[in-house]
């Protein structure tokens, strides 16, 4: 009897393992982005079958490009607080079973993708898996403090993906979304790395907080707030949305940048995380006005007319 009821714990425990591998927190924020682009795609409702199954596969191969970095970090994770919990670090999931479980994930993701969305989708997810999992996690992550930026491009993809999706094309909206991704990850990566230092320089990262200082990494930090802001104006002026998403673009924007400022003329570590929690809070609100707009945007003509 004892056995047939530690049984169902064991498996569930296991699986839960396997799941915490998958970085659930970051996948929703990828998968977020992606409906973004999906829905900014069409003028109205997408064909609900192709934006799920589009969900299905994106998030897919998302969670197994996690799991190959949980495993390519098992010795770094073991020496950073914020990650020694990791069922990878911990040796609770061996090498190989990682292995195998993101490939799967990236199999079953890519077929989903090719099958039931289109090629070209499939294809850009499966470069934005190579360039997190290898190009980002493995060679640039280990080697220099840019990165967080070089290897934001692929993290910036995710809108273009959802946009693939639906129109089978990238059109330069889809790029405009994917540059407001890209510039926002510095800021968001370095505030995060500021009162994470020591983790990072016990893990023998080269973060830029640790290879150019505290004071170079907050004026950084800053000087990117700048430019995200100029950058999340372009779809106003590129007419791609209306003045709801543009006074929402200033107020976040000029919000993001009096805590940067903050940040860079007097450090504290409860500003530092007040600021990153707050970029995620951002980009996520940044997009929902963005969409909000674009359904809302045509009534508001149609009304002033």
């Amino acid at each position: 009897m004892s056995h047939s009821l530690a049984a169902p714990h064991t498996f569930a425990a296991k699986w839960s393992q396997f799941y915490a591998l998958t970085k659930p927190r970051v996948v929703q924020l990828i998968v977020f982005c992606a409906a973004i682009g999906m829905l900014l795609a069409e003028p109205g409702l997408p064909d609900l079958r192709l934006a799920g199954a589009a969900v299905l596969g994106i998030w897919l191969v998302a969670s197994a490009a996690a799991a190959f970095n949980c495993l390519v970090e098992q010795a770094i994770d073991r020496r950073m607080a914020r990650t020694a919990w990791r069922p990878s670090a911990k040796g609770q999931i061996t090498t190989v079973q990682t292995l195998v479980f993101s490939a799967l994930l990236c199999s079953a993701g890519s077929a989903v993708l090719y099958w039931w969305v289109n090629a070209l989708t499939m294809w850009l997810t499966f470069a934005t898996f190579v360039g997190y999992a290898v190009i980002y996690t493995v060679v640039l992550k280990p080697l220099t403090p840019q990165n967080i930026v070089i290897g934001g491009a692929s993290g910036a993809m995710p809108p273009v993906l959802g946009w693939a999706a639906m129109t089978n094309n990238v059109g330069p909206e889809a790029l405009m979304l994917c540059l407001i991704i890209f510039l926002w990850t510095p800021p968001h990566f370095w505030a995060l790395a500021l009162y994470r230092a020591e983790d990072y320089r016990r893990a023998g990262l080269p973060m830029l907080p640790i290879t150019h200082g505290p004071e170079f990494t907050r004026l950084q930090v800053f000087l990117y707030t700048l430019v995200l802001l100029a950058a999340t104006l372009l779809p106003f002026t590129y007419g791609m949305s209306g003045w709801l998403y543009f006074a929402s673009a200033l107020v976040l924007g000029f919000w993001f940048i009096a805590l940067a400022f903050k940040l860079w003329r007097g450090y504290s570590d409860a500003l530092a995380r007040r600021t990153f929690r707050f970029s995620i809070l951002y980009l996520s609100l940044l997009f929902a006005a963005l969409l909000v707009d674009h359904y809302l945007n045509p009534w508001l003509i149609a009304f002033a007319a």
